[in-house]
């Protein structure tokens, strides 16, 4: 069976893509391949997540980075914060960082972490745009981890197409955060915002 997106090595043949996508009245110029989710194009959950993530500050963490759309976003739209990106997958960082470069995102860096396993401290924002294909017992374990990883007043937003299980992900997430808000639907695509984890007691 040939691998997944999400696997850490991918076994299909590189076959790369260059995208140019419109960014806040300029251009960003991305490498994309195969073996690496949404390769040649931005894929309207993600156009969804940079629309709604609003002003943001600090630390930022793109969870499940890809090729780094997200990321480098965030760190051209605001050079002040100090942006972090991860992926499991080999072939998405070894891109993640070309494009970081591409596109001088001098205050962005790649990790490869499976999860937050290579990431260290607190974040105010973390978005993703989370692997569904790998199942709920990854993506459900990105959305546990997240909240001991926010600082006090933190965000994780998160984009899922209401097909592939917003409706109880969202009923998930309420059981983690105190505050699980829709920012947006449209296209079939839920953006949820969640803060202020529930504290539990061991």
């Amino acid at each position: 069976m040939s691998k997944q997106y999400f696997d850490a090595a991918p076994d299909c043949e590189s076959r790369p893509v260059v995208l140019t996508v419109p960014a806040d009245g300029g251009t960003l110029t991305f490498e994309t391949d195969a073996g690496v989710f949404s390769k040649g194009e931005l894929d309207e959950g993600t156009k969804l997540l940079l629309e709604n993530a609003g002003m943001l500050q600090g630390r930022v963490l793109d969870l499940g980075c890809g090729w780094g759309a997200i990321g480098i976003t965030v760190a051209k739209r605001f050079p002040e914060t100090e942006v972090w990106m991860c992926d499991v997958n080999e072939r998405a960082v070894a891109l993640a960082r070309k494009n970081i470069l591409q596109n001088q995102a001098c205050n962005a860096r790649a990790v490869l972490s499976d999860g937050f396993s290579a990431i260290e401290g607190s974040f105010d924002t973390i978005l993703t745009n989370p692997p569904i294909r790998a199942g709920k017992s990854v993506i459900y374990g990105f959305f546990r981890d997240a909240a001991q990883r926010l600082t006090p007043n933190g965000s994780l937003i998160l984009v899922i197409r209401k097909q592939q299980g917003a409706e109880s992900a969202e009923r998930y997430l309420k059981t983690i955060y105190e505050n699980v808000l829709r920012l947006d639907r449209k296209k079939g695509f839920w953006i949820l915002q969640c803060s202020y984890p529930i504290k539990t007691t061991n």
